[in-house]
């Protein structure tokens, strides 16, 4: 137990900036420790997580009260567990299905209240998605990528000083997609010194939101190792355009990040994203038509949506070699419309009305779910039991759906974030694995 807490707070100081449970320069520090080492349990095992609690590094006394329900959905179990010495044992229970179980705390101390949770999984090996795969569903992407490479391939290319520098030279490219004149932009980060010839390429896709390329030289350690990067945006807007750009288009979309992932969803041949999906695969021939690649590696890469992406394109590809996911978005995604289903990002929801048999008969042609078998690219996965955004039970279950050779890297304490450890881990696996 020691030993474990001791690791516990090693993570948390190496995550401090961007961790949900543990808020950046806290007074306050929750600890949750599951009795078993890795958080998960068979069905039909009861489970105990010992629960801490320090103000100003003391342990506490107090009364935290508890609710425990399936990943996403409402509670089911709920009580009190008092604190001696900042510490108490509280009893989960078991799940008699395959599952993760959110255990929600919460305790008033000093007239503040504090949150926390834990989720811990029952046989998450055995978790399959709700999602099934309509029986035209490769004959629709084969048709479509067929109609897709009928148009030829059109993009500019200009050097990008804002994001050059000694270790990379960026190029802002403008790829034109369809007869409908669809765009999307991508900063190309080439490698210093590039040689023909010589260069494994990475396509990243972006996460979720109408926004803006972040941060891309926060990962110039590609470059450094020789790697070429694609990072892609999805909406054709141009990455070096003001903000203020970004938010007037946010609110086209009703005003809300994700409003793209609701247009057009009344039929799979105009729904927002079909078009994003086959435009990963024209980044593809672009990637390919560049002197410098090494004519053998393509990877995809990207977190959430990104993900989603990254696995979606693997699948549609078969030039993809390698596949870097994690926490994918778009699994999973009509489970809500089945009592005690947890469904994934972007949450549609009864509650909202949407989930209508037109709607749901689309949805599946654009799941995580249906790709996942389709790929032969070798894939690496990473995830988060604690994530609420993209849930740990819907990452099961399209790794559950992969028939490829693959890997992961499962990290229970983490929520939607990854470590820049993590990140950097990635590229290690990836240039482990080139031919």
């Amino acid at each position: 137990m020691r030993q474990l807490f001791i690791l516990l707070l090693g993570l948390i100081s190496s995550v401090w900036l961007r961790a949900e449970n543990y808020p950046y320069r806290s007074d306050y520090l929750w600890v949750t420790v599951p009795n078993h080492a890795d958080w998960l349990y068979k069905t039909g095992e009861e489970a105990t997580v010992e629960v801490q609690f320090y103000k100003y590094g003391m342990p506490r006394d107090g009364v935290v009260e508890y609710a425990i329900g399936n990943d996403l959905l409402e509670a089911d179990v709920e009580g009190t567990l008092k604190l001696k010495n900042g510490r108490g044992i509280l009893k989960v229970g078991t799940a008699r299905k395959p599952c993760f179980r959110d255990i929600r705390l919460k305790m008033t101390l000093d007239g503040t209240t504090y949150q926390h949770h834990v989720k811990i999984g029952f046989s998450p090996e055995k978790i399959a998605p709700y999602t099934q795969e309509p029986k035209d569903f490769w004959t629709f992407w084969q048709e479509g990528l067929k109609e897709s490479s009928g148009y030829p391939l059109k993009f500019t290319k200009a050097p990008c000083p804002e994001f050059s520098n000694d270790k990379t030279d960026c190029y802002l490219v403008r790829f034109d997609l369809s007869r409908q004149h669809q765009t999307m932009y991508g900063l190309l980060m080439m490698p210093k010194k590039v040689k023909p010839g010589s260069h494994p390429v990475v396509l990243t896709p972006p996460g979720a939101g109408v926004k803006r390329i972040k941060e891309p030289n926060s990962r110039d350690y590609f470059q450094e190792n020789g790697v070429i990067r694609l990072i892609m945006e999805i909406h054709g807007m141009n990455p070096l355009m003001p903000e203020q750009y970004f938010e007037d288009v946010r609110s086209a979309f009703d005003g809300r990040s994700k409003g793209y992932l609701y247009q057009g969803i009344d039929s799979r041949d105009h729904y927002y994203m079909k078009h994003v999906y086959l435009g990963m695969i024209r980044c593809i021939d672009f990637l390919t038509q560049l002197p410098e690649w090494d004519g053998r590696n393509i990877i995809v890469q990207g977190g959430s949506q990104g993900g989603a992406l990254a696995l979606i394109t693997a699948a549609l590809d078969p030039r993809v070699t390698l596949c870097v996911a994690n926490h994918p978005a778009l699994s999973d995604m009509a489970a809500a419309v089945e009592e005690g289903r947890t469904h994934g990002y972007p949450h549609f929801s009864k509650a909202e009305g949407f989930l209508t048999e037109q709607h749901l008969k689309t949805l599946p042609y654009f799941d995580v779910c249906c790709f996942a078998p389709y790929i032969k690219a070798k894939t690496y996965m990473t995830w988060g039991y604690n994530d609420n955004t993209c849930p740990p039970t819907t990452s099961f279950a399209v790794w559950n759906r992969l028939k490829c050779e693959k890997e992961s890297l499962i990290t229970p304490v983490n929520e939607h974030w990854t470590s820049d450890a993590t990140n950097r881990e990635q590229l290690t696996w990836i240039l482990r694995n080139i031919k």
